[in-house]
């Protein structure tokens, strides 16, 4: 399985907000955009739009690795990660392929450091513990990097993202969305010209 690089954000802020903010957990549209565009703990900083992460939506959802739900007496669905029932992955490990997925490639010192807030450990040993169960799989998840020189500490990445471009049809689906988003915005306005319209007629 080959994520691309917003499918990947999408999912690593899924996660990141289940484990350090459950009472806004599952997230509503609006909130996984400004969690995907937020501007700390991210590498890059990225400007999405809806129609960008609607598309990752739609392709996690349909690879199996998100649910959209829609609560009784709540306005807007919700998307909760599947990470953890799909792969059979632990809390520390789903939360150590989060950081990977939202701030590149990390020694596992800084990986016990920036996972504190979500699934605290133990020690670096129980760290590199978790990341070597993830490589040793058949389809690994991460992997260690060779040394930088002049650092003392290799870094490990995560291997759900490919590297690759992303396949043409998703960027003519992307711009379908765009067009299908912007034909939306164009409706609303349209509606709203109308009701005003109707207002004025009636107050004559």
């Amino acid at each position: 399985m080959e994520l691309t690089a917003e499918e990947g954000r999408v999912l690593g802020c899924l996660v990141e907000k289940q484990l350090t903010t459950p009472q806004q957990y599952p997230l509503t549209e609006n909130a996984l955009l400004a969690a995907c565009n937020q501007t700390t703990s991210r590498d890059p900083v990225v400007q999405y739009d809806v129609a960008t992460v609607r598309l990752a939506v739609r392709e996690l959802r349909q690879n199996g690795l998100l649910r959209t739900v829609h609560r009784p007496g709540e306005r807007s669905e919700k998307h909760r990660h599947l990470l953890d029932e799909a792969l059979g992955l632990s809390v520390g490990q789903v939360a150590l392929l989060a950081v990977l997925l939202l701030r590149g490639p990390q020694t596992a010192a800084e990986l016990r450091a920036r996972t504190e807030r979500m699934h605290p450990f133990g020690a670096a040993a129980e760290v590199e513990e978790a990341l070597r169960a993830m490589s040793e799989r058949d389809e690994p998840l991460v992997e260690l990097l060779p040394r930088q020189p002049g650092k003392k500490e290799a870094r490990y990445a995560d291997l759900l993202v490919g590297t690759g471009p992303a396949p043409a049809v998703a960027a003519d689906e992307l711009t379908d969305l765009r067009a299908e988003n912007a034909a939306l915005r164009a409706e609303i306005a349209r509606l709203g010209a109308e009701l005003a319209d109707q207002k004025r007629g009636g107050s004559v």
